[in-house]
């Protein structure tokens, strides 16, 4: 009997019994994973939430939240997905009976794919803003704009349930048309252009600011720590923001992680997707608040430091239409290069369970998905008002966007990274874990499991309480 049929007897899942193609290599994966991790938190939520606490304090706190938190997370969701070799849920079946566990567990997975599956159906909305806003800024809509246009503008955009779902639609239907090719022929090939060309834009938008008289105060604002500015909240924030940005908690890794060679380093490639991630948000941080200091406006703006505070400053600034587009651009992409990943736990978990074709299963998924959005679209305008759970005062004034926001990202990614941690610290054979992690039984062993077991889920448990509170 052959070792490959000795694992598939064992219940392991190997490279040939995998439906699909694997990721062409270690750094295709590296890619597909950092485009995932990358999106609209490191570009658009990261310098708000990073200007609103502080600045350098809590980008001091937030990487080594990353560090504690992001990183042993990371690796057990990859490492849950390579061992299954199946799509979230049926890796977690995969599991359940090759270590003899409770078959509940597999609703872990279940529980990732979900949130993926919500978490796009909004997300592809919100990249739908900045797939119009390329038109706008592209068309010099905000040269010269003022303040107050520049606000009418967004507002308008969210007001219009047509304009919005005719984004939401062109968006999606980007996403389904990668998706539909497969990994090798579709997702590997976009992300092989779309990630090199993210840095790119990236570094010229840093480039273009180290060119104003502010680039000096916009790093310093970003790496000269000041510990009196971080408040407890804001230590709360970069750990729930280090969990959120690396696409944990949504399947998203598992699913990844499924197509990943068993030879490639799991450690070294979850630690080399962190540094990508990070640098990335770093880089959008250097790349905007020079802008915003340079023309005098707020760091600490809030959501709209993107849609409405970064449209001015580029129409006040030389060059600001050729520059406002490319940043619109560099959004959409990192807005796509993650909504893939979001797409794809259910569409693998389909072409597994039903039978069915890639594109068949893309469509299903992704018309569903597109389905779902609407209820986003109109949560902005005609459905403003409908709040169903405003009897509850934590829930007062919440839209159906708000409610599915609010429990994606405050309940069912928090729970599922918790579990993930457990599983995989506590419950997982000790003996796979050794031979999946590859780092011996030695200190650097002991040393992850100590974390994993211990300290991740204490951090992860403290950002789920507090988000409820």
């Amino acid at each position: 009997m052959t070792l490959q049929s000795q694992n598939a007897v064992a219940g392991e899942v190997t490279e040939d019994s995998k439906s699909g193609s694997m990721w062409s290599s270690r750094m295709a994966f590296v890619l597909a994973a950092s485009g995932s991790a990358v999106g609209l938190g490191n570009i658009w939520k990261f310098p708000y939430i990073t200007g609103e606490n502080g600045g350098g304090a809590f980008v001091l706190m937030y990487l080594l939240c990353i560090a504690i938190v992001g990183i042993p997370i990371m690796i057990a969701e990859v490492m849950i997905g390579r061992r299954g070799g199946k799509s979230p849920l049926n890796s977690m079946r995969e599991l359940v009976k090759l270590d003899r566990l409770s078959p509940r567990w597999k609703w872990l997975g279940g529980m990732g794919m979900l949130a993926s599956f919500l978490i796009l159906s909004f997300y592809s909305v919100i990249g739908g803003w900045a797939l119009s806003y390329v038109g706008a800024a592209a068309s010099g809509t905000f040269a010269g704009a003022s303040t107050e246009a520049i606000g009418a503008m967004f507002g308008g955009l969210l007001a219009d349930p047509k304009a919005l779902l005719m984004w939401h639609s062109l968006f999606m239907i980007l996403v389904i048309v990668i998706v539909s090719r497969g990994i090798r022929s579709g997702m590997e090939k976009a992300i092989n252009i779309l990630m090199p060309l993210l840095f790119v834009l990236l570094l010229v938008m840093v480039g273009y600011a180290l060119s104003t008289d502010k680039f000096a105060e916009g790093f310093a604002f970003l790496f000269n720590p000041d510990l009196s500015k971080l408040t407890t909240e804001g230590m709360l924030t970069a750990l729930g923001h280090a969990f959120f940005t690396l696409s944990l908690g949504m399947g998203v890794m598992m699913a990844y992680g499924s197509y990943l060679p068993k030879n490639v380093s799991l450690v070294k490639t979850a630690i080399t997707v962190s540094v990508l991630d990070t640098a990335v948000a770093l880089l959008a941080g250097l790349a905007i608040f020079p802008l915003v200091f340079a023309n005098g406006l707020e760091p600490g703006a809030g959501p709209g430091l993107i849609f409405q505070t970064l449209p001015l400053a580029f129409s006040q600034m030389p060059g600001g239409v050729l520059f406002g587009t490319l940043f619109f651009a560099l959004l959409v992409i990192a807005a796509v290069t993650s909504a893939i990943s979001l797409l794809e736990p259910a569409v693998e978990w389909l072409t597994e369970h039903k039978g069915i074709s890639r594109l068949t299963g893309t469509l299903i998924a992704g018309i569903s998905v597109w389905l779902l959005g609407i209820v986003t679209v109109l949560s902005f305008n005609v459905w403003a008002d409908v709040t169903p759970l405003a009897m509850f005062e934590r829930f007062e004034g919440k839209t159906l966007f708000d409610l599915l926001d609010f429990a994606t990202a405050n309940v069912m990614m928090p729970l599922s990274g918790l579990f993930v941690a457990l599983f995989v610290g506590w419950f997982m054979s000790r003996q796979a874990g050794e031979e999946q992690l590859a780092l011996g039984n030695g200190l650097a062993y002991k040393s992850f499991m100590f974390v994993l077991r211990f300290v991740t889920p204490a951090a992860v448990l403290v950002v789920f309480v507090n988000n409820l509170m």
